[in-house]
């Protein structure tokens, strides 16, 4: 069973109607936002990555979906397992200390637990915010624009400096440390009609957004932004951009929004929504067939 067959059964369950129909990555009660993530060693980092880089990448990657529903964090719900290793532990202290103090985001409570030993480090975090606009992934309209935040690629590029050990220091950080757009977010939720953040990648959280829209999406390969360092690392041809496209951890900001709206900030249109159902890849007019692989899938 994949992710999208597991959200299914989920979808069969009793939800709150908060959950928005688990069609989105946080839920509503009134003006708080609530969303959890889990990161695991070895899927979401590599096992050697620092503790430090870890505890940031896991508070960062839950506050980049308080930022895609326009909110201000309140505060962390952390679950930690204790795996015997005291130095990675207190590492894994200072790391959080630095986000949270990034941030502005303290620490509310949590859980500990015994790790079994052996066992890949399952690290948890539910991040809690506020925002009176939270747009929900659900919301594009057809005829809307839709923009991306930021550069594409670098989360993905990163990893593979991470693996390698050679690559710009800039690529590495954005894998490791990523910057969730909470400012972006808070700008613009009061005049877009959806958002969400990409993680999984541009290609795959693209489909999704259009998906819970009921609606179609076109995306024009090459206006998908790279930054300088991952064309000096891996070009800027067709290839590179489909590399970037299907790549996870930018945790960019990913929006619909109606034509003619004054952006807060700077952002790319890279494509639009329409009628129907699906995401159509083009470049610059040239229809593209999809790849097998939009972006990470857990299961896939």
């Amino acid at each position: 069973m994949n992710e999208a067959a597991f959200l299914a059964g989920l979808r069969r369950l009793p939800l709150h109607p908060g959950a928005r129909g688990l069609h989105d990555d946080a839920a509503m009660l009134g003006d708080l936002v609530l969303t959890h993530d889990v990161l695991v060693e070895g899927v979401h980092y590599l096992p050697d990555d620092p503790a430090e880089d870890v505890a940031w990448k896991l508070l960062a990657v839950n506050l980049s979906d308080l930022a895609a529903k326009g909110a201000v964090p309140e505060g962390v719900l952390l679950g930690y397992p204790l795996a015997g290793d005291d130095a990675w532990d207190a590492a894994f202290l200072a790391g959080l200390d630095a986000a949270l103090a990034a941030f502005a985001c303290p620490l509310i409570g949590g859980d500990t637990v015994q790790a079994a030993a052996g066992a890949p480090r399952t690290l948890s975090l539910t991040a809690i915010g506020r925002s009176s606009h939270a747009p929900a992934r659900s919301g594009a309209q057809a005829g809307d624009l839709l923009y991306v935040t930021g550069t594409i690629g670098d989360g993905g590029a990163g990893l593979a400096v991470a693996q390698s050990g050679d690559g710009p220091a800039t690529l590495l950080a954005r894998y490791r440390r990523p910057t969730p757009r909470l400012a972006e977010g808070q700008a613009l939720a009061p005049g877009v009609h959806a958002m969400m953040d990409v993680s999984d990648g541009l290609l795959i959280d693209a489909a999704r957004m259009a998906a819970a829209s009921g609606l179609a999406v076109t995306i024009d390969l090459a206006a998908v932004p790279l930054s300088a360092d991952f064309q000096a690392v891996l070009g800027r041809d067709r290839a590179a951009r489909l590399a970037a496209a299907t790549a996870g951890d930018d945790y960019e900001l990913l929006f619909a929004a109606p034509p003619g709206l004054l952006l807060p900030l700077d952002a790319t249109c890279i494509g639009g929504f329409g009628e129907g159902e699906g995401l159509m890849l083009h470049d610059a007019g040239t229809p593209l067939p999809l790849p097998g692989r939009l972006g990470f899938e857990h299961g896939a």
